[in-house]
């Protein structure tokens, strides 16, 4: 059985890839409107999440803790600004995308999001507001990429002469 740190190394590192992961199945089971308008929302909100991100780390600088303290992290990991954290900004960016389709799968994608962020913060190179503000600025962007992405989809499928779903 493995220990704890052994656990926590793993989800630091891998565990984030459960969430596109996730959203790829849920893409692949859609309808074909619903595969357009998840694919627009996940573009849409991962340019505006990687904008987000560094946008923030212009704005804030965060040492991260094994700079700080001097401890060794977990998972090696360059001493530059921890703020925010990409894993989880960008897990939950996806993971909020796909909860505005599937609300159980999305829920449990950012328990996972949450998990990693988590797990960096054991793991010793985030700190929790590093973390707080990945969640934030993840949820943000995807909010902003499922309106863009069901108003595109709308507008193409007047253009097409069909009625289009109305927004979930």
């Amino acid at each position: 059985m493995p220990d704890v740190l052994t656990v926590v190394s793993l989800v630091a590192q891998w565990a984030v890839f459960v969430v596109p992961a996730g959203a790829l199945l849920v893409w692949w089971r859609a309808g074909r409107r619903d595969k357009a308008a998840l694919a627009v929302a996940a573009v849409v909100t991962l340019v505006l999440a990687g904008i987000g991100i560094e946008l923030a780390a212009l704005l804030w600088t965060d040492p991260r803790p094994f700079v700080v303290d001097g401890r060794t992290a977990l998972v090696p990991h360059a001493a530059d600004n921890g703020f925010p954290s990409d894993h989880t900004t960008l897990g939950a960016a996806v993971a909020a995308v796909v909860l505005a389709w599937r609300r159980r799968v999305g829920a449990a994608l950012l328990v996972v999001a949450a998990a990693v962020g988590a797990a960096r913060v054991a793991a010793h190179i985030h700190h929790v507001p590093d973390v707080l503000a990945g969640l934030a600025i993840g949820a943000a962007c995807a909010g902003v990429g499922v309106v863009v992405a069901r108003r595109c989809v709308a507008w193409a499928a007047g253009r097409r002469g069909a009625t289009p779903r109305a927004a979930a």
